[in-house]
C-alpha cells in the first residue's frame, strides 16, 4: 500500500540529458521505463536545442525543455512546473545548478565513474564494469521501482521525415550497406584509406552517411567506386539520415549517434572502435548484451587491442597523440568483410522467410 501510494503522489519527472545524439539515445530505455512504470505521472526532457530533433517524437515524453544561454530563465521556468522527481543522467557542473536550484526531494543522480575512466585511461587500469551504460543508469533508479524491460533503445522518426525510394540510387534499391563515415573527433572516426580497402572488398552496395563536415571524405571514398558508393554525407536531415539506417541491410559505423541508433532500429552492426573502447560503457546496446557473456548477435566490434596505448581519451582527439594512429589503421578489414558477409546472408534468409 506504501508503494502505491508513493507512485500517486508522483505527478512530474524531469529528466535531465543536454547532449549529445548518442549520449540522448542511450537515456531511452529509461524514459520509456519510467513512464511506463509512472503512466499518469508527467515525463519532462531537458535538453539542448540542437538535440530536440533526437527527442521530440519520442512518445514517452510529455514535454522538452530546451537549454538556452540564460540558465537561470530556465530554472525558472522548471520551478513552475513543482517536479515530483528529478532523474540526472549527464551529471555536471550545469545539471548540478539545476538540481540545487530546484530542490526536487527525490532526486537521482548517475554516477559517471570518472575516478575508474582517468585510471584506464592514464594507467590502462580496467576497473570498469563491463556493462552498458544504460545498465547503469537503470541501477541509479533501483529507488523508484523502475526496472529494465530488455527492450533496448528507441528512436522514432516521423512519417513526414522519412526518406523516398528515389532519394538514392536506383542500384541501391534492393539492400545496401550503411557506413557511418562521421565522428566527433578524428580519433575515433575509420581513416580514408581504409574505407577505400573497404569499398574494393565489399561485394555490396554502400551509403556513406555524415554530416556536411564529412562530404569531402565522402567524395573521396566514393570516388574509388562511383557505381557501388553514394555519398550521401550531407544531404539528408539527421532524422533523413536515421531513416537510411533503418533501411540499410547492414550498418557500419564509427562510435557515433548513428551507431547507436542502428542498435535502436536491432539493426546488424559492425562498430569499429580507435583510441576509444567498449569498456567506457557506450558500446551498441540491444537489451541485454554486456562484453563478458551476453554479446549480441547482431553486432561485432573491430578494435585492436594490442596497443599499449590505448584508450587514450574517454572522448577523443583531433588527431592521434601518438604520429602512428594505429588503432584504426590496424584494424583487420577481412575480419570486417567477414562478419559482413555474415551479416547480409542473415538479412536475406529473413527476407526468404518473410
Amino acid at each position: 500500500m506504501l508503494q502505491r501510494k508513493k507512485e500517486k503522489e508522483i505527478k512530474r519527472i524531469l529528466v535531465l540529458r543536454f547532449s549529445s545524439i548518442g549520449d540522448i539515445v542511450l537515456t531511452t530505455p529509461v524514459l520509456r521505463c519510467v513512464k511506463r512504470k509512472y503512466p499518469d505521472a508527467e515525463l519532462h526532457f531537458f535538453t539542448k536545442k540542437s538535440f530536440l530533433g533526437v527527442v521530440e517524437a519520442n512518445p514517452y515524453i510529455d514535454k522538452v525543455h530546451l537549454l538556452s544561454e540564460d540558465l537561470q530563465q530556465n530554472i525558472a521556468e522548471l520551478k513552475a512546473f513543482d517536479f515530483d522527481v528529478l532523474i540526472d543522467l549527464h551529471h555536471n557542473l550545469r545539471t548540478l545548478r539545476v538540481k540545487k536550484a530546484l530542490n526536487v526531494r527525490r532526486t537521482y543522480s548517475f554516477d559517471k565513474l570518472n575516478v575508474k575512466k582517468w585510471l584506464y585511461v592514464n594507467f590502462k587500469w580496467n576497473l570498469m564494469p563491463p556493462v552498458s551504460i544504460v545498465e547503469r543508469y537503470f541501477k541509479v533508479l533501483e529507488p523508484l521501482g523502475v526496472v529494465n524491460d530488455g527492450l533496448g533503445l528507441d528512436f522514432f522518426i516521423p512519417e513526414d521525415k522519412e526518406t523516398n525510394k528515389d532519394d538514392i540510387p536506383m542500384g541501391h534499391w534492393m539492400g545496401y550497406v550503411a557506413c557511418v563515415v562521421g565522428g566527433s573527433y578524428a580519433t575515433k572516426q575509420f581513416p580514408e584509406n581504409k574505407w577505400k580497402a573497404f569499398v574494393a572488398q565489399c561485394d555490396y552496395p554502400v551509403i556513406l552517411l555524415g554530416g556536411p563536415e564529412d562530404r569531402q571524405l565522402g567524395e573521396a571514398i566514393a570516388a574509388a567506386d562511383p557505381n557501388k558508393v553514394y555519398n550521401a554525407c550531407g544531404k539528408f536531415s539527421l532524422m533523413e539520415s536515421a531513416d537510411l539506417v533503418r533501411k540499410a541491410r547492414v550498418v557500419i559505423s564509427n562510435d557515433t549517434g548513428l551507431m547507436h541508433i542502428a542498435a535502436a532500429f536491432q539493426k546488424p552492426l559492425i562498430s569499429l572502435w580507435g583510441n576509444t573502447t567498449p569498456w567506457l560503457g557506450m558500446f551498441p546496446y540491444y537489451g541485454a548484451n554486456n562484453l563478458n557473456d551476453t554479446i549480441s548477435t547482431k553486432f561485432s566490434i573491430a578494435e585492436v587491442n594490442s596497443l599499449s596505448c590505448r584508450p587514450c581519451s574517454k572522448i577523443g582527439y583531433k588527431s592521434c597523440p601518438k604520429k602512428h594512429f594505429k588503432c584504426m589503421q590496424d584494424i583487420d578489414n577481412q575480419a570486417i568483410i567477414k562478419d559482413l558477409n555474415g551479416f547480409w546472408q542473415q538479412e536475406l534468409k529473413k527476407n526468404i522467410k518473410k
